[in-house]
């Protein structure tokens, strides 16, 4: 009998109202899109009443994503109803199944606010991913990246997820901030420490916390460094200098540092394993790309969608609300699965399949949409697009040569390791 055959009959056995797509194990073992599968088929907006993350329902299809995302009015974000992920204090999952006991920092973050205060922050960090200043930063994306591929080993084994993915995201990230580039790689470890638990990336709840505090007060110090000194086009200079950020409360401050750094590194680093895997098991598109590197552009979009490195973005209803053929009340919890969204074969032709040369690629929901579509998506493109052109002119193959460990995780969709061998031209 198949993996698969096995996973669909574990997922098809299971009565209807008792599936949990919350919980980070079926990430970590690759089995949730099979759950993601079945709900689109008998109940595509589900009710889980016991659920790892509490009560909650799943948003499974394309569209009805795409009316919850751009409904703020009814579906908020704000950190005051519960924020924009399933798991919060005492709910989130370790390496055991829950998060009991995980410290409340109360932090708070524009991608987690409404109107008027998300506008009035979000529109300080926007010119930094604007298109004049994206085109300033090519060049030195392109440098960085073909310096890291310029270093690799060919012919012998190593981790493409440390030595790739995320060398060139920590390096993107560290130029955005002005951070001290021999300690780049602190932001790295604050990343994978937002959603680490003890057993998970932290020894206990009072590393977890601690490191947060760590992160926090670094940036404090380059803030103190930078207020005053002029117009700088930095994260950090320009959150100073505007008065939307200018007074934040630290934990205010601190929640906006986590979310650009999860942000600016999580996703886009796990693309970058994400596509070199998808290449891998489909070989014919690989084929396709070596005789047509133009493709280029489009096979990021279709990377994106495919990989979809933020599994699900969460709202609470602000009163009764339909979706889908359902009520859904004031005060209750609904996920939005981006990750199953781009599986919807409603909406998206042959949605199972990756294809490098899909016709209207860019149509996922990796970004969301409404006023809280990823802010840096354009930047996420770009490093990908430059990678890929950078790659194919060095290497014939990057052979993925053993399993590739994934992140367990209900909200990064993404790996840990990954062995690959590279191969010349």
């Amino acid at each position: 009998m198949s993996v698969s055959t096995v996973v669909a009959d574990e997922v098809y056995s299971t009565p209807l109202d008792e599936i949990d797509v919350s919980h980070p194990k079926l990430f970590q073992r690759d089995t949730i899109g099979e759950y993601f599968k079945r709900l689109r088929e008998e109940d595509p907006v589900h009710y889980c009443a016991n659920g790892h993350s509490g009560a909650y329902w799943s948003v499974t299809k394309f569209n009805d994503i795409v009316r919850v995302d751009t409904d703020h009015k009814t579906f908020s974000s704000d950190t005051s109803q519960g924020g924009i992920f399933l798991d919060g204090p005492g709910q989130q999952s370790d390496a055991t199944g829950t998060r009991e006991g995980a410290p409340d920092m109360g932090l708070t973050t524009f991608i987690a606010m409404d109107p008027p205060k998300h506008d009035e922050q979000r529109k300080v960090v926007s010119p930094i991913v604007a298109p004049t200043n994206l085109q300033a930063l090519a060049p030195i994306i392109r440098e960085r990246a073909a310096g890291i591929l310029d270093t690799l080993p060919v012919g012998e084994e190593f981790d493409w997820v440390d030595k790739v993915s995320i060398e060139l995201t920590t390096m993107t990230l560290a130029t955005l901030f002005d951070f001290p580039w021999e300690e780049r790689r602190k932001l790295t470890r604050w990343s994978d420490v937002v959603t680490a638990s003890p057993g998970n990336g932290v020894d206990s709840w009072d590393q977890w916390r601690e490191e947060l505090m760590e992160c926090g007060l670094y940036f404090k110090d380059l803030w103190d460094q930078r207020v005053g000194g002029g117009q700088k086009h930095d994260l950090i200079s320009m959150l100073a200098g505007s008065p939307a950020t200018a007074n934040m409360p630290f934990t205010e401050f601190l929640g906006n540092l986590l979310l650009l750094i999860v942000g600016g590194n999580d996703t886009t680093r796990n693309s970058i394993t994400g596509g070199v895997l998808a290449l891998n098991q489909n070989p014919a598109e690989y084929d396709k790309l070596r005789n047509d590197t133009s493709l280029i552009p489009n096979m990021v979009s279709e990377i994106i969608r495919w990989q979809t490195p933020l599994s699900h973005m969460r709202r609470t209803a602000l009163r009764d609300a339909e979706v889908g053929g359902k009520k859904i009340r004031e005060g209750e919890k609904v996920a939005m699965w981006y990750l199953s969204g781009n599986r919807d074969s409603e909406v998206i032709d042959r949605a199972d399949e990756f294809l490098i040369d899909r016709k209207d690629a860019r149509k996922h929901v990796s970004f969301g949409f409404g006023i809280h579509r990823c802010v840096g998506n354009r930047l996420a493109e770009l490093q990908l697009q430059i990678i890929w052109e950078e790659i194919v002119k060095r290497f014939h193959t990057v052979e993925v040569t053993g399993e590739a460990e994934r992140t367990f995780s209900n909200i990064i969709h993404g790996f840990t390791k990954m062995p690959v061998i590279l191969h010349a031209q």
